[in-house]
């Protein structure tokens, strides 16, 4: 689906949805424990009403992104690295930490998809019994890898930019707002016939 500016997602409609998922994920784990893998900085406000949406014993980690310019053979790249190495290593020959347990990741949007591959494949080192993507906002155009969430709340255009609800604006701000604003859409150069940026 396509959002434009001004267009939003409200409060009661977002509650709706995520208590929708929990029930979804309470049927597939029924019986079992969770363990709940969550990304900090912009999912924290999903994590929180999913958990509780939840009817089955949820143990909670937490994952925070690091980014940083580093200088690679001289040139300069930007990298993401995670704080808690519990929660991201399976250092421990003897135990890693996931073994055998239902792991669930919780992130607020999935783009490219590339930060939650890497998670993904992170902790399925520790050889879990089970290992599951759910995401806010899943913005499908823009995905570089064969990677789908399997439960996802809504999806969207990937050129829109949302604020509330955990996602902050790019000043920073906005975070605690009840519902999702689409913000200011990203424009991107289209080519010419000529090979020129338009």
């Amino acid at each position: 689906m396509t959002k434009t500016s001004g267009a939003t997602f409200s409060a009661a409609r977002i509650e709706k949805r995520v208590r929708a998922l929990g029930r979804e994920i309470s049927r597939e784990y029924q019986g079992r424990r969770l363990d709940v893998v969550v990304t900090m900085d912009r999912g924290f406000v999903f994590a929180a009403d999913l958990i509780r949406a939840i009817d089955v014993p949820v143990a909670l980690h937490f994952l925070r992104e690091d980014v940083r310019d580093v200088d690679l053979a001289g040139k300069p790249r930007r990298e993401v690295f995670f704080a808690n190495r519990a929660a991201m290593n399976s250092d421990d020959k003897e135990r890693p930490p996931w073994k055998g347990r239902d792991v669930l990741l919780v992130d607020a949007v999935i783009d490219s998809g590339i930060t939650q591959d890497f998670l993904l494949r992170r902790i399925g080192e520790g050889k879990p019994r089970s290992l599951r993507l759910a995401v806010l906002l899943d913005k499908t155009s823009k995905r570089r890898l064969a990677l789908e969430p399997d439960y996802f709340g809504f999806r969207t255009a990937s050129n829109v930019l949302w604020s509330g609800y955990g996602l902050a604006r790019t000043d920073g701000t906005g975070g605690n707002g009840k519902q999702l604003a689409a913000g200011k859409t990203v424009h991107r150069p289209v080519k010419s016939k000529q090979g020129r940026r338009k």
